[in-house]
């Protein structure tokens, strides 16, 4: 195992185990650990200086969320998220942030608006920067915001619930050569027919934010089969 974790921090208001499971979980979305690779209890509770109980709650977790496989009398490996996995959870996240963002253009206020529009200049800010880790922070601060607006909280609840699963590939992503770029864009385009109260220009715009990321994450999954099948 290749992997170098943080060590935990006891300084937070949550639980030791959310923060071990917050740990690993960000260290299989930035490759860290690689699909496949087998994660050993000792070793990450070494890393992290905890003991294993919170390492195994948080194994069990990262497995309910799709993040690690746990095979019988072999071990926990990084999962290996497949094309069906991608078209299963794009279809899914599609579908609800369309509607999510024809309502927030009925809906939304100007205090939510406003907010849209800072963050937006924040993600430019952090691209400039090169660092993927506030971008990523600020892009999903972005998309709350555009969900609060929906007022809707089932609609809400739906998407949090599969939040996890969007992380762990929304980062890949994002990371795809010239993709930042076009992700302003297809924002900027997004808050632009939200202000404008257009709900079917919105819907529109969220729908081609999410082909575009899909069809990039499933390039990128493409050239990375590729290039490692070269290597062999």
């Amino acid at each position: 195992m290749s992997g170098h974790l943080r060590p935990i921090k006891l300084d937070s208001y949550k639980p030791l185990r959310e923060l071990v499971c917050e740990n690993i979980r960000q260290a299989i979305i930035d490759g860290t650990f690689s699909p496949g690779e087998r994660l050993m209890e000792i070793q990450l509770a070494d890393e992290m200086g905890v003991s294993r109980t919170p390492v195994r709650e948080a194994i069990r977790k990262l497995e309910l969320e799709g993040f690690v496989v746990m095979i019988p009398r072999r071990g926990t490996y990084v999962a290996d998220i497949s094309i069906k996995d991608i078209n299963e959870v794009y279809e899914i996240r599609t579908s609800l942030d369309v509607l999510a963002a024809g309502l927030a253009a009925e809906r939304i206020n100007d205090d939510e608006l406003e907010t849209l529009q800072r963050l937006l200049v924040e993600i430019g800010q952090h691209i400039e920067e090169n660092n993927m880790d506030k971008i990523v922070e600020v892009d999903i601060a972005f998309h709350d915001v555009l969900y609060q607006a929906s007022r809707n909280e089932r609609l809400r609840n739906i998407i949090n619930n599969l939040r996890e699963q969007i992380t762990v590939i929304r980062g890949r992503s994002m990371m795809y050569p010239g993709r930042l770029a076009d992700t302003m864009e297809e924002h900027r385009a997004l808050v632009d027919s939200i202000a404008a109260r257009d709900v079917e220009r919105a819907q529109n715009a969220a729908r081609i934010h999410l082909e575009n990321a899909e069809h990039t994450l499933l390039k990128d999954m493409v050239e990375s089969h590729n290039e490692k099948k070269n290597k062999e």
